[in-house]
């Protein structure tokens, strides 16, 4: 390929290297230029452009990014068609990515113009996502290197997704006086919604003495009933003898491997019953967060048996704290755009800080005002679309503060367990087609409409694909803009947890908008209430 500048009467054929407008239209990177185009550029007074012109061997990049694509064995996986010298890779399935490194070096190794990227190695994904990119770089390469990079490819697959097998599982969870029953309750339900998105359930629970025997028994009892046993022990295994790799033993069983280099997530064993996975849980798996319980799990759900050296070969890339889990797709679905951004108010908490006095922080008043109405009418004078107020603790009385107003009230009977039920019940009431939803604690009386316009704004001008988030000096804060993509997310959360790891799991650009102190004032206790100016009331 030669490329560089050419008068006009040498351009017929070849491919512009750069866009070129005229009056009439404009001419994309990328276009052959024929006798009309060369007519109109000369009409223009354009003399010169700057062009690759192809040697006899070359391939036209769409061309050579479509051949080198065609050779990736199709194991659930969907390929769209070649753009730009770009064809990109979308899973067909939800499952686990596996990659072969050295098949993607390879190819990526042949010649600088045709590179290959993919998302790392047994990362989980769900149908749809975007899992590798095939880009030619220049406008053309040789063909000798398109047809290196597709034999490399169809010698051995690059990579490939292995779809989620639904097991049956079945939970032991041993007690201690120290654990508290809520924190099994929430155990169960965290571990229900981690087995849901393979298609597995979770059958049975049976909760025992923190005991080897104890254990033991309830292993051999749901053995023969079960594909998957996963224990979650009241105290952390602290040696290869403790009660949960004792009891696997004690079952008939054999332990793989005790503890593993990702953290959170360290203190996870490994067994097994003849094909029957048993794994001891580490603590951290009681949290949605993502942990190393998830990746020996995925593989698992995808059929594999991670060996000694596969979980002791996961220190690299194990420290997994701040880490998105996967990046943006590159394509943008076509449909249609999405409705204006809710705000959703939070306002069914117990104020439990206020003391047994009665009061209620969302009905002191400011300037004469409750502080639940100042806020929802805040949230009112902003808006974009529709205005949803959560209520549960008091219910009636809040919801008698704002008569009158234009919201729809959504009530959360199961707001004793914190605020992720509200948020939940909170996207239930939205509209479908809402682009975003902005969530407002009811109790921060410094947030004011000009702000949320701030905020408003600022996810506009990311076209709602980005989180958006009050901060104070660069300290996070609240209020926050969290996209439709993650809804999803959202509806997953369970317990006492807002959104902060869906925030830092999303993958997504998070914009910070300083709203001075008013992002991090909230009133929580009868002083702080009385310190922000405002009035106790019962």
């Amino acid at each position: 390929m030669r490329f560089g500048p050419v008068p006009l009467a040498e351009a017929e054929g070849a491919i512009l290297a750069h866009s070129v407008k005229s009056a009439e239209r404009k001419l994309a990177k990328g276009h052959r230029l024929s006798a009309d185009d060369l007519a109109m550029l000369a009409e223009a007074d354009i003399r010169e452009v700057i062009v690759a012109r192809l040697d006899p061997k070359d391939l036209p990049e769409d061309e050579a990014a479509a051949r080198v694509a065609a050779a990736i064995a199709p194991d659930h996986l969907r390929l769209s068609l070649a753009a730009t010298g770009r064809v990109n890779v979308y899973a067909t399935a939800t499952g686990l990515f596996v990659a072969d490194r050295s098949i993607i070096d390879r190819v990526n190794r042949i010649d600088p113009a045709i590179t290959l990227a993919c998302l790392a190695d047994h990362v989980a994904v769900e149908a749809g996502d975007m899992v590798a990119t095939i880009k030619i770089i220049p406008l053309a390469v040789p063909e000798k290197f398109v047809e290196q990079a597709a034999a490399a490819l169809r010698a051995k697959p690059a990579f490939e997704v292995k779809p989620f097998a639904p097991r049956r599982a079945a939970l032991i969870a041993t007690e201690l006086p120290s654990l508290k029953p809520q924190v099994m309750n929430k155990t169960h339900a965290v571990l229900a919604a981690r087995l849901a998105r393979s298609g597995s359930r979770l059958d049975t629970e049976r909760r025992v003495a923190h005991s080897e025997t104890a254990v033991a028994g309830a292993i051999a009892e749901l053995r023969a009933s079960h594909e998957l046993l996963i224990v979650f022990g009241a105290s952390a295994v602290a040696d290869p003898d403790d009660v949960v790799p004792a009891a696997i033993r004690r079952a008939g069983g054999t332990v793989e491997h005790v503890g593993m280099p990702v953290d959170p997530g360290n203190l996870l064993v490994l067994g097994r019953l003849g094909d029957i996975p048993v794994v001891g849980a580490p603590g951290c798996a009681r949290s949605p967060r993502e942990n190393g319980f998830d990746w020996i799990l995925d593989r698992l759900l995808a059929g594999e048996w991670p060996s000694p050296a596969d979980i002791t070969g996961l220190g690299v890339g194990g420290l997994l704290k701040e880490i998105p889990s996967r990046p943006q797709p590159r394509e943008v679905a076509v449909g249609p755009q999405p409705g204006p951004v809710a705000i959703v108010v939070l306002a069914a908490g117990r104020a439990s800080r206020m003391g047994p006095a009665g009061k209620h922080k969302l009905l002191a008043e400011f300037d004469g005002v409750p502080l639940v109405r100042r806020s929802v009418e805040t949230a009112l004078a902003a808006g974009q679309g529709k205005v949803v107020v959560v209520t549960g603790y008091r219910e009636d009385e809040i919801r008698a503060a704002l008569g009158g107003l234009p919201v729809t009230f959504v009530s959360n009977a199961d707001y004793e367990s914190g605020m992720a039920s509200s948020l939940v019940a909170g996207l239930t009431a939205m509209e479908e087609e809402a682009g975003g939803m902005l969530v407002m604690l009811a109790d921060m009386p410094g947030v004011t409409s000009g702000h949320l316009s701030k905020m408003l704004a600022a996810f506009d001008a990311e076209n709602g694909r980005a989180v958006v988030r009050a901060v104070t000096e660069g300290q996070r804060g609240n209020p926050v803009i969290l996209p439709r993509s993650t809804f999803a997310a959202v509806r997953q959360l369970l317990g006492d947890v807002g959104a902060r790891h869906i925030v830092e799991r999303s993958g997504l650009p998070v914009i910070d908008v300083e709203l001075g102190a008013a992002a991090r004032l909230d009133v929580d206790t009868p002083e702080a209430v009385l310190a922000a100016g405002g009035i106790l009331k019962d």
